[in-house]
């Protein structure tokens, strides 16, 4: 199926060198390697797999200056039903709107006195923060304009080494071979939010740059008959078509997908991955980031979340009993944020799992050997 995608600034352009083919100079295959600190020999996966995606370095900028709004100042330009993704450091709850994130995929923050980049790869319909301490620095992260089997490239200014996001690995320079941990982000609506944490912060459109945000340059790319743009590297593996929502974890040495299709279906999934005993749930009333112009308007692909069902030594059991999440062993209800809202453990928290909602062919070129939940 042919669409239209408009990336990064609102219309694709090739990079400056004239297309898509690779330039190679002293076995850089960059048009733009002089310009980079980067220690191209060193690498982790063949430079060829690198590509260029359009725009040039930081011509998609980043948010280095992250400003906020409350809660009540937010809701002048946000819509109950916009995603936005939550991160939360030892209480400090901040919302990232999607309609910013879109723009800028990288926003360089602290959250709870914790260094952090909040990433967002529209191509792959991942979110994912990271810590952005590494040994004694404390790295700060820009857009490269490269792609690598479809995912946003990132680099760190203080050594210019290159990071895979969906893997938070170092690919190519000195920090080469270098994992960002994940911290748990969850992608919600903006309502849900709003709810949850009446005292958040929620990062405003004064970025420095301006944008239109509210207005998706994707238009059409989540449709899931369509194939991911830019693509070339391993092929997709079969079981779910390549533009399906799953969402995602790894714990252990294994790694699982449920795709988004089943959780809508049965709106709770015990299950284990590797030793971690975990629930994942869904909920509606979240719009796809992806679909229409107007973001706020788009079809409603809802919010997934997936927690440590381990509560005071006991591991409990979830259901979707009476229109909520509820644990069979105690009865006690849950909210979509993991927290026991009426019955015996009212006040409890599940601890929450890093995971992701991607398109399955991110997370698989990533994770080829993924078990796949299909109930």
């Amino acid at each position: 199926m042919q669409r239209r995608v408009l990336l990064g600034l609102g219309v694709l352009v090739l990079a400056a060198s004239g297309g898509w083919a690779a330039h190679e100079k002293d076995g850089v295959p960059f048009a733009d390697a002089a310009s980079w600190k980067t220690d191209f020999r060193k690498h982790t996966v063949p430079l060829r797999e690198i590509r260029e995606g359009g725009p040039p370095r930081d011509g998609i900028p980043s948010v280095d200056r992250p400003q906020f709004d409350l809660v009540a100042q937010a809701r002048r330009w946000l819509r109950d039903q916009e995603p936005v993704v939550l991160v939360e450091r030892k209480g400090d709850a901040r919302a990232y709107p999607v309609q910013i994130l879109v723009w800028h995929e990288i926003v360089n923050d602290v959250v709870g006195g914790e260094p952090l980049a909040i990433t967002f790869c529209p191509l792959c319909n991942a979110a994912i923060a990271f810590r952005r301490r590494v040994g004694g620095l404390v790295l700060d992260f820009g857009t490269t304009g490269k792609l690598r089997y479809s995912d946003l490239v990132m680099y760190d200014r203080q050594t210019e080494s290159w990071w895979q996001q969906m893997t938070g690995e170092a690919i190519v320079g000195q920090l080469a071979g270098t994992r960002l941990e994940a911290v748990p982000a969850q992608g919600i609506s903006w309502a849900e939010f709003a709810r949850a944490h009446p005292a958040g912060r929620v990062l405003n459109r004064n970025t420095g740059h301006r944008r239109p945000y509210g207005r998706n340059p994707y238009v059409g790319y989540d449709n899931v008959g369509s194939l991911p743009f830019l693509y070339d590297g391993p092929p997709t593996d079969r079981r779910l078509r390549p533009m399906e929502r799953v969402v995602a974890v790894s714990s252990g040495g294994e790694a699982v997908a449920y795709p988004l299709e089943v959780l809508r279906r049965v709106r709770v999934l015990n299950d284990q991955v590797g030793a971690l005993p975990v629930v994942v749930w869904w909920a509606p009333g979240t719009a796809s980031a992806l679909d229409r112009e107007d973001m706020a308007l788009s079809r409603d692909v809802g919010s997934a979340g997936v927690f440590d069902r381990r509560v005071e030594g006991r591991v409990l059991t979830f259901a979707f009993r009476n229109g909520r999440f509820e644990d069979r062993e105690t009865g006690t209800a849950w909210d979509l944020l993991g927290r026991a809202t009426k019955g015996r453990l009212e006040g409890k928290k599940l601890q929450p799992v890093v995971h992701g909602t991607y398109f399955w062919f991110a997370w698989a070129a990533f994770q080829p050997h993924t078990r796949v939940v299909q109930r």
